[in-house]
């Protein structure tokens, strides 16, 4: 896959119906569950693809006071269009742009992290990393710029995928944490999350997307085609499996969430002081990872 061809723009036309079916959608979650209050400063976390670029646009025409982080993991020409397309959608919304680097705040790309882990045999997969050290990015940045909640561009199929995946992987006390406006974590140095695409299917989010001509790529990041997410999401295709999963979580979530209730009490971290539940937070013990000895310089990106 070329990485580097010429962006096409996709389009369809504009069904009015559906964008203001879509829209009144993300109003509703947002009312229904509380997600954002008057005094609300809201964080929109972006990427540069269509959920986050959706989710941005939406919030905006909704009049939210909004503004925007995007964190350039580096993967080549894929990474570096997408932040010359939210750079340039934030501009033409009047929303400010905060912008990071993994370069600038680990030292190196997530594709030579997730290399030098492997060659150290403490192999992580790419996602798992990106998403981590992400985490701590966009968690202390908002904190420290005053951000009472961080909304991201989850939406339905994303949220069934990672429910079914705790649930194989035994990990239910993640799942305890998931909703429309995650929990469980008991901490003032964590920013609230929210998830205002939570109940909006992907293909409606790619739809609504093409409908307004959204500069985004629509394929997946090349860094998680081995991903279990990945493989997950052909047999989590069917609508009605997805719905499945939804409606059973939505109703045991209440459940779920009591029998795990206290385990989110967290301390800090003794490297960098942010919430951890252990003495070294994961995202230091990654950096810690890839500390010296330096790699084979060929594994540089």
């Amino acid at each position: 896959m070329n990485l580097c061809q010429i962006q096409q723009i996709e389009t369809l036309s504009r069904d009015e119906t559906f964008i203001a079916s879509f829209e009144l959608a993300v109003k509703k979650t947002i009312a229904e569950f509380k997600l954002i209050e008057p005094n609300d400063k809201v964080l929109v976390a972006v990427s540069g693809g269509k959920d986050s670029t959706v989710l941005l646009y939406v919030m905006k025409k909704l009049g939210y006071d909004v503004e925007a982080l995007t964190i350039d993991v580096h993967i080549g020409c894929y990474t570096k269009q997408n932040f010359e397309n939210i750079k340039k959608f934030c501009a033409q919304l009047g929303v400010k742009l905060h912008a990071f680097s993994f370069r600038e705040e680990y030292g190196y790309s997530v594709c030579y992290i997730t290399s030098l882990l492997k060659e150290k045999n403490k192999p992580l997969g790419s996602c798992t990393v990106c998403g981590v050290l992400r985490r701590r990015i966009l968690n202390r940045a908002a904190r420290e710029a005053g951000f009472s909640k961080i909304a991201t561009g989850h939406n339905l199929d994303d949220e069934a995928q990672t429910i079914f995946m705790n649930i194989i992987k035994n990990k239910m006390d993640l799942n305890a944490r998931l909703g429309p406006n995650p929990s469980l974590v008991e901490d003032d140095g964590f920013v609230q999350r929210i998830k205002p695409l939570y109940f909006i299917p992907e293909e409606d989010i790619s739809k609504y997307s093409k409908m307004h001509a959204f500069p985004v790529h629509y394929g997946r990041c090349p860094c998680s085609l081995s991903s279990t997410r990945n493989t997950l999401r052909s047999l989590l295709a069917p609508p009605e499996i997805k719905f499945n999963i939804m409606s059973w979580f939505r109703k045991n979530l209440p459940i779920i969430r009591e029998k795990f209730k206290g385990t989110g009490v967290l301390g800090r971290c003794s490297v960098c002081s942010e919430p951890a539940s252990s003495s070294v937070c994961r995202a230091c013990s990654i950096v810690q990872d890839i500390k010296s000895p330096e790699p084979a310089e060929f594994l540089r990106s």
